[in-house]
């Protein structure tokens, strides 16, 4: 591949962008000059405190900073940030309380409507009265199972305000997905949605509500959130229930009365995929998310005050939580709930055309199911305000950065990003300032002391490894729920590699000081000894027409190991001899013959997690005979029958 960027911003796009005004700041406060993005994020690192401090400056943080930026900087276990801040992470988003819209809302083509910043402030207040009224308090956890609405939006917001905990499963959970996350964190108070649309389809929610509701006896009342106009019979069917308009109707809208408390105060309840055993209960803070999501908004992905960010997600995952603190930085949120590909994966597009999207996330998945399909956004919609398309839940292959640039944008920022539910944030991502070059993420944030390394710690440049963390950093998880001496913490992150965060990605830093991510470290196939991302195939398979989606696993063999690859394939096709030999030709050509797997096997489904992730160690297991532990954390957990006592794994 020619080692040329397939895009490179322009002058006056990078005089004008946040990062460039923040370099000029720091600049100006250390005495150092920054003559470009390397000398910029090591200096984040060598002076980290004075780094995070002028962010929230920057930023304009409303809150009590304090005059302590950072203790025990030198032990990522032990480091605080901010020790006597004072802050609302509520407080910071809802800064506007104008006409001006604040979240707009589409349920595929059957809903379209929004708020301005003057009625989700008004919403917020009166959820926020109602909530402290029934008893909701500092340190009380409230749920949702819900879909990515305003009134979603507005309820996470009240919440948090009171200095309570929000902690959200989607609609697309399972009863016993719900019940191993909601069981550990037990909510006094949860939402649900009268419905919600899927794929056309209807979807009736009152089963699972009911069933969740009574389940958990900690759950005092039950809101349920307008969506498909059933709520007045939804909640005479529903013990604990009422409807949100009844839940606020005695409160009249006032001024929101921010409960500040410490940086480190718990903000949000994520939860890990739990594919290997009950969901992990991650806790965020409030002062580490807000500076975080800033930083990444504003100095990453470069978004102003006026712009209109859509993210692709469910509230299940922690890209919900990343979209909705867009506000603080004066974005209009575009919310949509329902299938992506609905009207032939058309809908989408008519969202960000309509409402001029100038920053739009989704998945590598997605993109990849765009290209087969054959749609072709630069075609068919205006998307002059597009500046920026951020993708994440999986790697983005080099062919899929080219295809957007020929079929979506030309004069875009692409910007593969990657973190996780860990630290409700990025470890790499994108950069207004840098060009972009095929496969690879950008940069290592700002403020994140992100190496890879060998199996013994040594680092490592052009070389895969493990991608770690040496210093500490602000969204660093307060803590797992109900791990009241910090050992489940402890062995999650920093068992592998004393005093550094190992974060179990499989990676490299490449020569423009980018990352590629090659998967998790976990998956990581080992045929004959020698190390192969999952990424590497997949990338190559993928881009045959033929195939939807494929997984790749190692199976124990004759004392070795052998890589296995399943497809699937697209209606009509057969796995005959010749598409093997092609997928085969691809893999040799495209990686090495190393990659070249020794079975391929069609089978109709793949298994995935809720957030639509594959899960090569479940199907690893089965293959293998062993157990699969968490069956409620897959979408599918149907599939998995058919990696079963496969004859051609016995030959």
């Amino acid at each position: 591949m020619p080692d040329t960027p397939l895009w490179t911003p322009r002058p006056e796009r990078i005089t004008s962008s946040h990062l460039s005004a923040f370099s000029r700041l720091m600049a100006s406060v250390t005495g150092e000059t920054y003559p470009d993005y390397a000398s910029l994020w090591q200096a984040s690192i060598d002076h980290s405190a004075c780094f995070w401090s002028l962010l929230w400056d920057y930023c304009g943080v409303i809150g009590d900073k304090g005059h302590t930026l950072l203790l025990h900087g030198n032990n990522m276990q032990e480091a605080r940030f901010f020790p006597e801040a004072r802050l609302n992470y509520a407080e910071n988003l809802l800064r506007r309380n104008d006409e001006a819209v604040a979240c707009v809302f589409w349920s595929e083509d059957k809903i379209k409507r929004q708020l301005s910043w003057r009625q989700l402030n008004e919403l917020v207040s009166r959820l926020q009265q109602a909530m402290r009224a029934m008893g909701i308090q500092a340190g009380d956890r409230v749920a949702g199972f819900v879909t990515n609405q305003p009134e979603t939006l507005a309820a996470m917001l009240a919440t948090v305000s009171l200095g309570a905990i929000w902690t959200s499963c989607s609609t697309d959970f399972g009863l016993e997905g719900c019940l191993d996350r909601f069981g550990q964190t037990e909510p006094k108070l949860l939402f649900c949605p009268d419905g919600c649309w899927y794929n056309g389809k209807a979807i009736d929610l009152k089963p699972r509500v009911t069933a969740i509701s009574t389940a958990l006896a900690c759950v005092k009342r039950v809101v349920v959130l307008p969506y498909l106009g059933a709520g007045e019979s939804f909640v005479t069917q529903l013990p604990k229930a009422e409807t949100l308009d009844a839940f606020i109707a005695a409160y009249p809208a006032r001024t929101i009365e921010y409960t500040r408390v410490p940086f480190r105060h718990p903000l949000f309840i994520l939860y890990s995929s739990g594919t290997t055993g009950k969901p992990k209960c991650i806790v965020h803070g409030h002062g580490g998310t807000l500076l975080q999501h800033l930083k990444e908004h504003q100095l990453h992905a470069d978004i102003h005050p006026g712009d209109t960010l859509l993210y692709f997600t469910t509230c299940g995952w922690m890209m919900w939580n990343w979209l909705a603190s867009g506000l603080a930085s004066g974005a209009t949120l575009l919310c949509y709930d329902g299938s992506p590909f609905a009207d032939h994966g058309r809908v989408l597009w008519d969202y960000a055309e309509q409402h001029h999207c100038t920053h739009f996330g989704t998945s590598a998945k997605y993109l990849d199911g765009l290209r087969k399909l054959g749609l072709k956004p630069a075609e068919r919609w205006h998307l002059d305000s597009l500046r920026a398309v951020f993708s994440t839940g999986s790697p983005l292959v080099a062919e899929s950065f080219e295809w957007v640039y020929r079929h979506i944008k030309a004069d875009i920022n692409l910007a593969s990003i990657s973190g996780g539910t860990d630290i409700v944030s990025c470890f790499a991502l994108g950069n207004p300032n840098l060009p972009v070059w095929a496969g690879e993420l950008q940069c290592r944030g700002l403020g994140m002391a992100v190496d890879v390394v060998s199996e013994t710690g040594v680092p490592l440049r052009g070389e895969k490894g493990e991608l770690v963390c040496r210093q500490p950093f602000p969204s660093m998880p307060v803590g797992f729920w109900r791990d009241p001496d910090g050992s489940l913490y402890r062995k999650a992150y920093f068992a592998r590699f004393a005093g550094i965060w190992s974060h179990g990605d499989y990676a490299e830093i490449t020569a423009h000081d980018g990352l590629i991510i090659y998967g998790r470290s976990d998956a990581i196939l080992n045929p004959g000894g020698v190390r192969i991302g999952t990424a590497e195939i997949y990338r190559q398979v993928e881009a045959i027409p033929e195939v939807i989606e494929s997984l790749a696993v190692g199976q124990r063999w004759q004392g070795d190991e052998r890589v296995l690859l399943f497809v699937r394939l697209q209606t009509g096709i057969r796995l005959e001899t010749a598409l093997i030999a092609t997928i085969k030709n691809k893999i040799r050509d495209g990686a090495s013959p190393r990659h070249v797997p020794a079975l391929i096997i069609a089978v109709a489904d793949i298994p995935r997690t809720l957030s639509g992730k594959i899960v090569e160690l479940a199907v690893k297991n089965i293959i293998h005979g062993e157990p699969v532990s968490n069956l409620s954390a897959l979408a599918n957990p149907e599939a998995l029958a058919l990696f079963r006592d496969l004859p051609e794994l016995t030959a």
